[in-house]
Order: C-alpha cells, then structure tokens, then sequence
C-alpha cells in the first residue's frame, strides 16, 4: 500500500516514519509513505498557495491551482484522494479498514481557512477526526494513517487488533500483566486459571460491562447476540445489587 501526504508542512511527519510500527512497516516494504509539498507546484514566483478569500473574511484560502496540480501530478487510476475536513463524514474503525484496502491512498491536507472550494470536485472523499479544529490537517493525516498501517496484512499480528476496541462494535475488554498482585489490586482469578472458555467468556463480558458505562451510544447501534444478551443481562442485575 502507497500513501501519499500533501501538505504544507512535509518536515512534519518526519519522526513518524521513523518510529515504532511504521518505521518496521515502512522497513518490511508493507507501506509506502511519503509527503508532497504544495509549493513544489505553485507558479507563483513567490511560491504562494494561498489568497484572501473572496468576499472578504479573516484568515486565507489554499489556492486552486498548487493543490489541483498536485493531484493531477501524483493521482493514478488506483488512487483515492481524500481530503481532510471537519466537514467530512466522520472516521471510524470501519473507515480505517476501507482505506487499509486501498492501493494508493492521497490525504490533503488543510490550512488556514481551508480549501478553495472547487477543489472538491478533485476529490473522491471527504473524512473528519471529529467535531473539532485543527490547526491543519497534518495532526489528522498522522492519527489517519496510523489508524489504516496497523491494519495492512503482514503489519502485525491480526491477533493483536482483532480484539480492539471497536473492532466488533464493542470497547476492549480490560488487560492484565504481571505481577499477579500490586497494591492490593489483583489480576482477576479467572485469567489466571488456563480455562479458555471461561476467560473467554469473561472478556466478552467485560467487553460489554465497559461498553455499557462507558460508551452506550456503541450498544445502540448493535443486535446483540443470545450469549451477550445473557450477559449483558447478568451486568445489569450485578449493577442493581451495587
């Protein structure tokens, strides 16, 4: 998988490359990444990319031609060119996986004002981190991109996302390491006893406790099965008696 970052800022991403799983994945060959800088395709001698807006208004606009020029030099027929925007359909789990699939991801990155708005019609997708501002898009383009990397085949383990939170809908269940005891506070007996079922059926109950006190909004929009009806259940008969 390539992935291609335009931005004003390229220097930006450049301790995220090196660092952890995306340098490793970058290293095995799993990930192409690399950075496109704006003024590299501006005609302005003065390298400008940006203007007052139209009508007047605080702040700058990212001209037309720099960012169009840019796309329509680096764009193949496998790209997917999103462009990051609070007013973009909101990331989730399930975005990071259609974009994990993806054979040459571009992600634009906005500035000051934002985009001219003809832009858009140079853009297959528009995504949002969430209802809030960045200063840019620079800080989504790195949450973005690590969110789909870990999910690329060969990255890591799939055992060791497929349990995540949101992965099934559901917050992750909570983990436990060694020592068997710090501070009073004790690892739960069952993890310790080898039965795998019964842990299993711990997790996913535990999974589902934390969902329902800590992001109900998740249960809503979920058709729960017989085993965590059951257990969601037993959660709220265990609640009642606290």
């Amino acid at each position: 998988m390539k992935i291609t970052v335009c931005t004003l800022f390229p220097e930006y991403f450049d301790r995220f490359v090196t660092t952890s799983i995306i340098k490793r994945a970058i290293d095995a060959g799993k990930i192409e990444f690399n950075c496109v800088d704006y003024r590299t395709f501006t005609t302005d001698k003065h390298h400008h990319v940006d203007d007052t807006p139209c009508g007047g208004g605080a702040g700058m606009v990212l001209m037309c031609q720099p960012i169009i020029d840019c796309l329509k030099a680096i764009r193949s027929e496998n790209s997917l060119v999103v462009m990051l925007t609070p007013q973009g359909q909101p990331f989730h789990q399930s975005t990071a996986h259609q974009l994990a699939k993806v054979d040459h991801l571009i992600l634009l990155c906005g500035h000051y004002e934002g985009f001219d708005e003809r832009i858009r019609s140079y853009v297959d997708k528009e995504v949002s981190l969430g209802d809030f501002v960045l200063t840019g898009g620079e800080p989504a383009a790195m949450v973005i991109s690590d969110a789909i990397i870990r999910l690329v085949d060969g990255v890591i383990l799939s055992d060791s996302h497929e349990d995540d939170s949101f992965e099934n809908g559901l917050l992750e269940y909570p983990q436990y390491t060694r020592p068997v005891e710090y501070d009073g506070l004790k690892v739960p007996e069952v993890l310790l006893s080898g039965h795998h079922e019964n842990i299993r059926k711990w997790r996913l109950k535990e999974s589902l406790r934390k969902t329902l006190h800590q992001r109900p909004d998740l249960l809503a929009k979920r058709s729960l099965n017989r085993e965590e009806a059951q257990l969601m259940e037993e959660i709220k008969q265990e609640d009642e008696k606290k």
